[in-house]
């Protein structure tokens, strides 16, 4: 008999957490890129914003799934289910990160977004409606892996087994827990460093076009 064919749904039942990261990271990117072309004092400070704010998001989540890993030894989503159970701090924390990723207010993932939908909405209607629309199927997939991963009935043994986060995973994970808030509390200071210089680019471009 041949090889059982691998189904859509399958396949992403399947699919690796950090693959699936991964394909998170493209789309922010994306945002950071949009940002970047509209060429307006919004949207570039949204794409500078998040390219900060990816950095602290990604490190967290593929630090929460080297911490799964060196557990378990998979990158399956299969592998897992009520993590939460086992490991209630890192859960916390692992959620906070997903929703951070998903765009939540009050986290830094919510500002770079925010300011780039508010200058694409000044260029156009359709490209701000596009936008938004990754920004749903980005939460979608990343809160079905939360569910899959933390929530639920204990999967297995290993998952049995697990144990919740030493004092070093702790420390790192408090310490982008809270460059994740801080910067989605009270993003003020990061816009008073980056405005002038944005203020600048685009004076010299404007003034190169008249030229």
């Amino acid at each position: 008999a041949g090889p059982e064919p691998r189904l859509p749904f399958r396949v992403v039942e399947d699919e690796l957490e950090d693959q699936l990261l991964a394909y998170s990271s493209i789309s922010h990117m994306g945002f950071v890129t949009l940002g970047f072309f509209i060429f307006n004092a919004q949207g570039m400070l949204g794409g500078l914003v998040q390219m900060i704010s990816h950095g602290f998001i990604s490190a967290a989540l593929f630090l929460c799934v080297g911490v799964l890993y060196d557990r378990v030894h998979s990158r399956e989503i299969n592998a897992y289910g009520g993590v939460a159970n086992k490991m209630p701090v890192f859960a916390a924390f692992f959620v906070l990160f997903a929703m951070a990723n998903s765009g939540l207010p009050g986290t830094s993932g919510f500002v770079g977004e925010f300011f780039v939908i508010l200058g694409t909405i000044k260029v156009s209607f359709w490209y701000t409606f596009l936008a938004a629309t990754t920004l749903i199927f980005g939460a979608a997939y990343t809160l079905w892996m939360v569910k899959r991963v933390v929530y639920g009935a204990v999967a297995n043994d290993d998952v049995a087994k697990l144990k919740d986060v030493g004092k070093r995973e702790l420390t790192f994970l408090v310490l982008l827990a809270v460059a994740v808030l801080a910067m989605g509390i009270y993003p003020k200071p990061f816009g008073d460093v980056m405005n002038p210089s944005i203020d600048e680019l685009l004076r010299h471009v404007a003034e190169s076009k008249l030229k």
